[in-house]
């Protein structure tokens, strides 16, 4: 007869971790009971705000596809891709995870500036100047967010069942083809989590957006900025701002949910 002996919590730790959760849930608390919510709808429909919401929808899923078409390629190369030094390349493409977002931004101002060392021939051959552009934004925060995706996708790539594509291959299958009608389907939980971390990514960039972007209204300035500039002038319209960004951070969680609880059981 097996019996079931409780569990006691040590007091060590449950003390601690309550401090913790507190520590993270009572500024998010804060803001709710701060939120102008009888001025809500005003403040949500202002020119102001209304822009800046626009303008990261817009940037976040422009950055996104850019992801996308760069950061699954890459993905598949870390994980598949017999070429040296891949540990090498896969600690490069994690760097801006850790790296401070104002240091990105000064890089890709080095780099893509009018004098950078790329960005000097875009605007002497083509014209083409991204810094303190909307183009720039979408490049900032594509910098910072193609990490995610691609630590997505190489994990769903090494997580599935190789012998379907040596299945493939085996039928006469290019490699193309294989990774077009068996590859990308098997692993596209795994992008569709990577895109919905990039875009939240991009969406909440501040950093590396002010520094190779600027901040002018209507064209570079989004929504973190917005809550950056508002705090000086209009606290409840930062107020405001800041809501949207956690309603959309807590929305990405819940899409997500059923994935992390699935990978960890």
């Amino acid at each position: 007869m097996t019996r079931h002996v409780a569990r006691r919590r040590p007091a060590l730790l449950v003390v601690p971790a309550l401090l913790g959760l507190a520590f993270l849930l009572v500024p998010l608390l804060g803001l709710l009971v701060r939120a102008p919510w009888a001025r809500l709808p005003e403040q949500l429909f202002s020119p102001e705000i209304g822009a800046a919401l626009q303008l990261s929808l817009l940037c976040a899923t422009l950055a996104t596809l850019i992801c996308l078409v760069l950061g699954i390629p890459l993905a598949w190369l870390l994980a598949r891709g017999d070429l040296p030094g891949r540990g090498l390349i896969r600690a490069l493409v994690t760097v801006p995870l850790v790296l401070p977002p104002v240091v990105g931004g000064v890089a890709l101002l080095l780099v893509l500036g009018r004098r950078g060392v790329i960005g000097q021939y875009l605007d002497e051959w083509f014209g083409i100047s991204l810094p303190f552009t909307t183009a720039g934004v979408v490049l900032a925060e594509a910098f910072v967010a193609l990490p995610f995706l691609v630590i997505s996708v190489e994990g769903a790539l090494r997580a599935g069942d190789g012998r379907l594509e040596e299945a493939a291959a085996t039928l006469g299958a290019s490699r193309w083809l294989t990774f077009r009608r068996v590859t990308l389907p098997s692993i596209l939980p795994g992008v569709i989590a990577g895109a919905v971390l990039c875009w939240a990514r991009a969406l909440g960039e501040f950093g590396a957006t002010i520094t190779f972007a600027g901040n002018f209204p209507g064209r570079t300035t989004t929504m973190p900025l917005a809550v950056y500039l508002a705090l000086e002038t209009e606290p409840e319209a930062a107020i405001v701002l800041s809501l949207v960004l956690l309603l959309v951070s807590v929305a990405v969680l819940a899409l997500l949910r059923d994935r992390w609880i699935n990978g960890a059981t």
